[in-house]
This record gives structure tokens, C-alpha cells and sequence, in this order.
């Protein structure tokens, strides 16, 4: 598990339709390492490399913890018994299911229904492996402000070396990247049929796991916790 240059924590569907649709559609296999062929969908605005050019490096996946850099002093397998740890006290998540949602101007499968408990998860694993994130550079920083963050979003990058955790969490397995609205909508429309019955009902969460983003530039699957707490 070393070599990678950050690390974080994902949900990432367990082996099954779901998730070789998704690895196949990113065009990216995690789990293994490699490259995978997009499926053949005629009646796409564009071809699916490019619509799926953005979260390819991250393959299928939900964030939990986002990317990080380790900090000095630590290493890999201290990161890796830590979450070993926290995945033994933290309990299953079940959701009503997933479906097919556009989040402002990209595709991505997002939870049906009440979704606190989920929320709770992905604050637990954002506050208890914060100690191992190492503060991040001003380049950084400057990317994660330039959508525009409000106050809240800028205090939380402050704390938490990203925006979008705590109360401005949105779990989502993303697509595509930025569509617009006319694209995003015809991708929508064919994409719909072909994941309808792949998605689960309801949609559990047993497990969460680390992945590494190599020299490759692309995230790669290290490690599956299972969530017994």
C-alpha cells in the first residue's frame, strides 16, 4: 500500500453487476488496476469517454473521506490499522435504494430517502482519520475555492481540508463530469434504462474502503473494511 501519493476513504459497490457496470462505464477498474472498455450505448450526445473524462481517475465510487495527503510521520499502515479499527465500531447503513440524479451539472447515483445515518458514517470517518491528513497547500486550497464556497463551506475547508463533509455532505457516485444542461439531460435519458436494474433496493453500505491515488495519476482500490460495529 505505499507508493501512493494520497489516500482516501470511498464506498465502492461490492463485486456484481453495479460494479463492473461502473467500472466500464468510467472506463476505469479500481480494484484491479486497469483499464476497462466503455460499453457500446448508441444515442449518446457524446461519446462516453468524454463524458466520463473527469471522475475516470477516481473510479466508481462514494467519498467518505476525501482525497488526502499523509502527514509527515505517518505511514500507510498506521492509516490502514486505524480504519481496520473504526470500521469494527462503526455499524451497516441501509438506504431505501439509489437512482439516477443530475447534482447542478454533472450525472451521478445518489440515496433514496432518509439519509442521517449515512451522514453520521461519513462524519465518523472524516473526524476519526483526520489526525493522518496532512495540511493541505495554498494551490490546494485555491482550487477547492474556485466554484465559489460560502462561509460555511470556507470554515470547513479550514478544518477539514475540504468543503463538502459534515453538514454540506452529499454522498453520490459519480458519472460524468460538468454537462450542460441540454447534454446532461439526453445522457440522462439513455443512461436511466440501462442502470435502472442494476441499482439495489434497498441499498446497503457494509463496508467502506481505502484507495491510494498512484503515480498514474489514477485511484486504485487497496482495502475493504467491513462495517460491524
Amino acid at each position: 500500500m505505499d507508493g501512493f501519493t494520497r489516500y482516501a476513504l470511498f464506498y465502492a459497490p461490492p463485486a456484481g453487476p453495479l460494479a463492473d457496470f461502473g467500472a466500464a462505464w468510467l472506463g476505469w477498474d479500481p480494484r484491479n488496476g486497469k483499464r476497462v472498455a466503455h460499453p457500446a450505448l448508441p444515442g449518446l450526445p457524446l461519446p462516453v469517454a468524454e463524458i466520463t473524462e473527469t471522475p475516470r481517475k477516481y473510479g466508481f465510487h462514494g467519498t467518505l473521506k476525501p482525497p488526502f495527503q499523509l502527514k509527515p510521520g505517518f505511514d500507510v499502515a498506521e492509516l490502514h490499522n486505524a480504519a481496520e479499527a473504526l470500521a469494527a465500531m462503526l455499524p451497516p447503513v441501509l438506504l431505501d435504494g439509489l437512482k439516477l440524479s443530475r447534482i447542478g451539472s454533472f450525472l451521478a447515483l445518489v440515496p433514496k430517502g432518509d439519509t442521517t445515518q449515512l451522514a453520521l458514517l461519513a462524519a465518523r470517518v472524516v473526524e476519526a482519520l483526520d489526525g493522518f491528513r496532512a495540511a493541505p497547500e495554498e494551490d490546494e486550497l485555491a482550487r477547492r475555492r474556485k466554484p465559489g464556497l460560502s462561509a460555511r463551506q470556507e470554515v470547513l475547508l479550514q478544518q477539514w481540508g475540504y468543503p463538502y463533509v459534515m453538514e454540506e455532505f452529499r454522498f453520490h457516485l459519480t458519472l460524468s463530469g460538468n454537462l450542460p444542461d441540454a447534454v446532461a439531460d439526453a445522457v440522462a435519458a439513455r443512461l436511466h434504462p440501462v442502470v435502472e436494474p442494476l441499482l439495489p433496493r434497498p441499498f446497503r453500505i457494509r463496508e467502506i474502503c481505502l484507495f491510494g491515488e498512484g503515480q498514474d495519476g489514477r485511484f486504485h482500490h487497496l482495502h475493504r473494511y467491513t462495517l460491524s460495529g
